[in-house]
């Protein structure tokens, strides 16, 4: 297994930051990587917790192939703790894999294409804990030309990066809140990381990256100015971002969900600060939703949720001005 090795007579994981030092049989941080005779086992390998067939835009992503569907899958675990986790019934209850549906990397790239999938989506729990798995599915699809499409919060090691996003299409990475002291209350986790991994798939690789925040009135939501500063001064203006809802969940359950207007106030933000491409997400709102032409300032693609309800590109080009969209068409 890559990226392990061995420290007074325990093997640690190098996969994330965590580097995970694990006994005989003893399992990581995310509980799904283990030590198994010495060596780091991924023990999800060929199990998911189900397929389904999604909309891109339900990932979120906005610039990658609109209007085209994609094969999602999860497994278990994940190496952050976030006390608002949206999917907690498979990143943090802990029951056997057996109760998981088995398909191989084969069977997924299989699946994607006799459905007609543009793509694969490695979400609902983050792939970085199933590197394995994503990597050789990912393969696999290429052999199909089907692409990839990574959900992740960006918590993984330089080294492994390097692989894992060499093999991605696309990815929409979390960016949870700008602020060390919110990751580290909230997530178990730190800041620097991500923003590495960020910076790192935007301006490295050939990966097409979208940003997603998700607010949470009283925790993260007084960052967003430093967020935006940082995205512009490290990535430039046109990788899109998404602002989405909170909904109380698992530790958050007492929680208000995030208001309209909260939403709204972090777009504008994000526009004055010169933006191109900000979007709401979770909440209904056809004008903060829709992608517009970074030259003239027309509408290209409109939405109504996850649906495409108004389409002005033509060949990846807006049909107004002729400027091109960044992204991919």
């Amino acid at each position: 297994m890559k990226y392990q090795k061995t420290v007074n007579h325990k093997v640690q994981c190098g996969i994330c930051p965590r580097n995970c030092k694990l006994g005989p049989n003893q399992h990581g941080f995310c509980y799904v990587r283990s030590n198994g005779n010495g060596q780091i086992i991924s023990d999800t390998y060929g199990y998911n917790t189900g397929l389904a067939i999604d909309p891109v835009e339900k990932k979120p992503m906005y610039h990658f192939y609109p209007e085209s569907s994609v094969l999602s899958f999860g497994t278990l675990g994940c190496n952050m703790d976030c006390q608002f986790c949206q999917n907690w019934q498979t990143t943090k209850v802990k029951y056997p894999i057996e109760q998981c549906q088995a398909a191989p990397p084969e069977a997924i790239a299989h699946t994607a294409k006799m459905n007609g999938c543009k793509s694969v989506a490695f979400t609902y729990n983050d792939p970085v804990v199933f590197f394995e798995y994503a990597i050789e599915t990912a393969k696999l699809c290429r052999e199909k030309k089907i692409n990839t499409i990574a959900v992740t919060s960006g918590y993984i090691n330089p080294e492994p990066a390097k692989e894992f996003f060499k093999y991605m299409d696309g990815a929409n990475i979390d960016l949870k809140g700008f602020s060390e002291e919110f990751y580290s209350k909230n997530c178990h986790a730190h800041l620097q990381p991500v923003l590495d991994t960020i910076k790192y798939a935007v301006t490295k690789t050939n990966c097409f990256v979208e940003l997603t925040t998700m607010i949470i009135e009283g925790e993260n939501d007084q960052y967003i100015e430093q967020e935006c500063e940082w995205i512009l001064n490290n990535l430039g203006d046109a990788v899109p971002l998404h602002f989405s809802a909170f909904f109380p969940r698992y530790n958050f359950k007492d929680r208000q969900p995030t208001k309209t207007e909260t939403l709204i106030k972090a777009y504008n933000t994000a526009k004055k600060m010169g933006l191109k491409y900000v979007y709401t997400g979770n909440i209904s709102d056809v004008e903060t939703s829709a992608t517009y032409c970074k030259n003239c300032g027309k509408p290209l693609i409109k939405r109504d949720g996850y649906q495409v309800i108004e389409n002005n590109l033509e060949n990846g080009k807006c049909k107004f001005c002729q400027t091109k969209l960044d992204g991919r068409f």
